[in-house]
């Protein structure tokens, strides 16, 4: 027990350190894992983490969670609207659940123009989103990460870095109970419908039987 509360006392003094150098070096500070800690041990100990790790990881299986965008432009395409009415349905089966769109750019341009233009992108997204069904209060559009995170690690055009991405980000109500049966409906359904197998039985005519 003793040593337990020697690695929690050694832990919490690193996350202070390490939010004090943030804050000397005039970097805001990770407010997912520090700035909410008792909102992230709340969900932890009441298992609305594990069902949002749940949810994002059938989430990412079982969709496209990227869209992407012709240069310098948050226009949806066809390829674009088509992978979104695809997100709102699967978003649809879970009502208690929250999203965040993520906006990217290449790293053509200005930092500030991206993450401008990462932030329209993300907006066009959840806009869609909202035309499709989805309450706007179950979608955030307000980070962007503008060309600081690239999947190809280029300074010129690259389409795949042009894209935002959709992923759960928490519950409209952190009320398990709610949740619960929802979310047991549909693993229920999906369960039922795998285990169907096709019948091998063929239907005999009356003639063949008399």
């Amino acid at each position: 027990m003793a040593q337990m509360l020697k690695y929690t006392a050694i832990f919490g003094l690193a996350l202070i350190t390490g939010a004090c150098a943030q804050r000397e070096a005039g970097q805001p500070l990770d407010r997912e894992y520090f700035g909410v800690a008792t909102a992230n041990n709340t969900a932890v100990l009441t298992g609305d983490r594990s069902y949002q790790i749940q949810l994002a990881t059938r989430f990412a299986k079982e969709v496209n969670s990227t869209i992407n965008f012709d240069f310098d432009s948050a226009v949806l395409d066809g390829a674009a609207r088509q992978t979104l009415d695809q997100q709102a349905h699967w978003i649809r089966q879970f009502p208690e659940v929250r999203f965040r769109v993520y906006g990217h750019t290449d790293a053509v341009g200005s930092t500030a123009y991206n993450k401008s233009l990462g932030l329209r992108r993300a907006r066009a997204a959840v806009n869609y989103l909202v035309t499709r069904g989805i309450g706007r209060d179950r979608l955030e559009a307000v980070v962007s990460y503008g060309e600081t995170q690239p999947l190809i690690v280029t300074e010129a055009r690259e389409r795949q870095n042009r894209r935002t991405v959709t992923e759960v980000s928490g519950f409209v109500a952190a009320r398990i109970n709610e949740l619960d049966g929802k979310y047991a409906q549909v693993i229920y359904r999906d369960y039922i419908a795998s285990a169907a197998s096709p019948s091998t039985l063929s239907v005999e005519s009356k003639l063949d039987t008399e």
